[in-house]
Protein backbone atom coordinates (compact mmCIF):
# COMPACT_ATOMS: atom_id res chain seq x y z
CA UNK A 1 0.00 0.00 0.00
CA UNK A 2 1.06 3.91 -0.75
CA UNK A 3 0.23 6.43 1.17
CA UNK A 4 -0.08 9.96 -0.89
CA UNK A 5 1.21 13.75 0.48
CA UNK A 6 -2.16 15.05 -1.12
CA UNK A 7 -4.75 12.71 0.57
CA UNK A 8 -7.65 14.01 2.13
CA UNK A 9 -7.58 14.76 5.68
CA UNK A 10 -9.78 12.63 8.32
CA UNK A 11 -10.53 13.71 11.94
CA UNK A 12 -9.92 11.46 14.51
CA UNK A 13 -9.41 11.22 18.32
CA UNK A 14 -6.07 10.40 19.93
CA UNK A 15 -4.55 10.41 23.63
CA UNK A 16 -1.99 11.71 24.52
CA UNK A 17 0.40 12.45 27.65
CA UNK A 18 -0.98 15.82 29.04
CA UNK A 19 2.70 17.28 29.60
CA UNK A 20 3.67 16.44 25.67
CA UNK A 21 0.72 18.17 24.87
CA UNK A 22 1.63 20.92 26.49
CA UNK A 23 4.64 21.29 25.72
CA UNK A 24 3.65 21.37 22.25
CA UNK A 25 1.42 23.27 22.00
CA UNK A 26 3.73 25.64 23.94
CA UNK A 27 5.92 25.60 21.43
CA UNK A 28 4.02 25.88 18.63
CA UNK A 29 3.85 22.20 17.20
CA UNK A 30 1.29 21.84 14.89
CA UNK A 31 -0.32 18.66 16.67
CA UNK A 32 -1.81 16.98 13.21
CA UNK A 33 0.72 17.52 11.09
CA UNK A 34 3.50 16.26 13.66
CA UNK A 35 1.87 13.10 13.94
CA UNK A 36 1.07 12.52 10.40
CA UNK A 37 4.51 12.92 9.50
CA UNK A 38 5.47 10.78 12.10
CA UNK A 39 3.38 8.03 11.64
CA UNK A 40 4.26 8.41 7.87
CA UNK A 41 7.59 7.64 8.83
CA UNK A 42 6.28 4.67 10.92
CA UNK A 43 4.73 3.25 8.41
CA UNK A 44 7.25 3.47 5.85
CA UNK A 45 9.88 1.24 8.33
CA UNK A 46 7.16 -1.44 9.13
CA UNK A 47 6.28 -2.02 5.33
CA UNK A 48 10.73 -1.93 5.11
CA UNK A 49 10.49 -4.13 7.78
CA UNK A 50 7.88 -6.90 6.41
CA UNK A 51 9.13 -6.62 2.58
CA UNK A 52 12.57 -8.25 4.03
CA UNK A 53 11.34 -10.56 5.98
CA UNK A 54 8.92 -11.84 3.13
CA UNK A 55 11.60 -11.96 0.63
CA UNK A 56 14.40 -12.80 2.93
CA UNK A 57 14.55 -16.41 1.32
CA UNK A 58 15.40 -15.11 -2.45
CA UNK A 59 17.67 -12.40 -1.02
CA UNK A 60 19.94 -14.91 0.59
CA UNK A 61 19.71 -17.34 -2.13
CA UNK A 62 20.83 -14.21 -4.38
CA UNK A 63 23.43 -13.38 -2.10
CA UNK A 64 24.78 -16.63 -2.32
CA UNK A 65 24.59 -16.93 -5.72
CA UNK A 66 26.78 -13.68 -5.94
CA UNK A 67 28.87 -15.30 -3.28
CA UNK A 68 29.43 -18.16 -4.93
CA UNK A 69 29.19 -17.32 -9.06
CA UNK A 70 29.98 -13.49 -8.84
CA UNK A 71 27.47 -10.84 -10.25
CA UNK A 72 25.21 -12.15 -13.12
CA UNK A 73 27.03 -9.47 -15.56
CA UNK A 74 30.36 -8.78 -14.21
CA UNK A 75 31.84 -9.88 -17.50
CA UNK A 76 30.81 -6.90 -19.06
CA UNK A 77 31.54 -4.46 -16.39
CA UNK A 78 34.29 -1.72 -17.07
CA UNK A 79 35.54 -0.49 -13.81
Amino acid sequence: MSISVASPKKATNITLSADVLSEAKALGINISQACDQFLRGLITQEQERRWLADNAEFIAAYNAGVERDGLPLDAWRSF
